[in-house]
């Protein structure tokens, strides 16, 4: 039987700790939960708000509708060939601790993506990515409930359409389906990723040399690397990256190198450059800001905080000056990876 709440605070339901209310809240635990919810008259035609580790929502105002929290559990593998396992993970299951049992299991290609923030159900939205390594790249297929006819549905990876944090359920989709479960497709025998970032430096600090290099060695490394500039959610709040790093054309990027010699990027091709969000905002002054309790992070200029009690409409304030000055000072339009309601 479902557990319907009303008049819920969220501030428990997101990692920026923002004390917005929800008209409704229901946990799922079950894909069968789903259905039964839509056949409830009462809840036709509201708005709703799909959340996982609520750790990429930024609340701005109370939500008049019904919250629908993913909790549904689970990791199996499904199959294997002689070159991949196939696993299929619940919706609700927390992604770092579905990559550590990969790495335990010696299961490979997730191993630089250790510590996002979130869940599973929320990963191929945004085809979440890090240190070199997308979401895409272990993706085999995922099964989603359409939110008005109670379909399920199997989408491959065509299907999502992925980009650079990007997924056809954040464009044509949107809000169209609830994603259920994520089927991978892990190596048995590892290709490592290790030339992106501080990843090279901290194994070498780590005392990893190239004839030990282990997936479990990249996944400490990449852990020791996000505790060492990221906020823990648990202690202050935020959402990890708040913007996306933008990507430029070659000939917009070669004439600002000409004028800030210190300007990184990474090659996408021939003709685009994608540069750090963070270095752009850092070099704009906005690293360490503070107004009242809303705040750029002082070790990771990407990462908007709330120091306490920021309100989400602050937080939102904060994020379009950031965006306005690196817009003024180079020219480049910075966009939000994160999902303001």
């Amino acid at each position: 039987m479902l557990n319907i709440q009303s008049h819920v605070s969220l501030k428990p339901y997101n990692t920026f700790r923002i004390d917005a209310h929800a008209r409704y809240l229901v946990e799922i635990n079950h894909a069968d939960d789903i259905n039964t919810l839509l056949q409830l008259t009462d809840f036709v035609g509201l708005p709703k708000l799909i959340l996982g580790g609520g750790s990429n929502v930024l609340l701005c105002h109370d939500f008049d509708g019904l919250v629908i929290k993913m909790n549904i559990q689970g990791i199996d593998v499904i199959r294997e060939d002689d070159d991949h396992i196939y696993l299929v993970a619940g919706a609700g299951v927390n992604w770092h601790e579905l990559v550590q049992f990969c790495v335990q299991q010696g299961y490979a290609g997730m191993e630089n993506l250790a510590l996002i923030p979130g869940t599973v159900g929320a990963a191929p939205l945004q085809n979440i990515g890090a240190y070199g390594v997308e979401l895409e790249q272990v993706f085999e297929s995922l099964t989603a409930v359409h939110t008005q006819t109670g379909e399920r549905r199997t989408f491959s990876h065509a299907d999502c359409q992925f980009g650079y944090r990007e997924s056809v359920f954040k464009r044509e989709l949107k809000s169209h389906y609830i994603i259920t479960s994520v089927t991978f497709q892990l190596n048995k025998r590892p290709t490592f990723h290790t030339r992106y970032g501080a990843i090279q430096e901290t194994l070498t600090e780590m005392g990893v040399s190239e004839d030990k290099l282990s997936i479990k060695a990249i996944s400490d490394a990449v852990i020791r690397i996000r505790r060492s500039k990221l906020p823990d959610p648990a202690q202050i709040g935020n959402a990890g990256s708040f913007f996306k790093n933008p990507e430029i054309p070659k000939t917009q990027f070669d004439t600002l190198k000409e004028q800030f010699a210190e300007l990184p990027g990474y090659p996408i091709g021939d003709e685009a450059v994608k540069v750090p969000a963070g270095w752009l905002i850092e070099q704009a002054g906005w690293k360490g800001h503070r107004v009242g309790d809303a705040g750029v992070h002082s070790k990771q200029a990407l990462v908007l905080v709330n120091y306490g009690n920021a309100t989400g409409q602050e937080l939102l304030n904060l994020a379009r000056q950031v965006r306005d000055s690196v817009q003024e000072k180079f020219g480049i339009a910075i966009t939000p990876e994160v999902n303001v309601v």
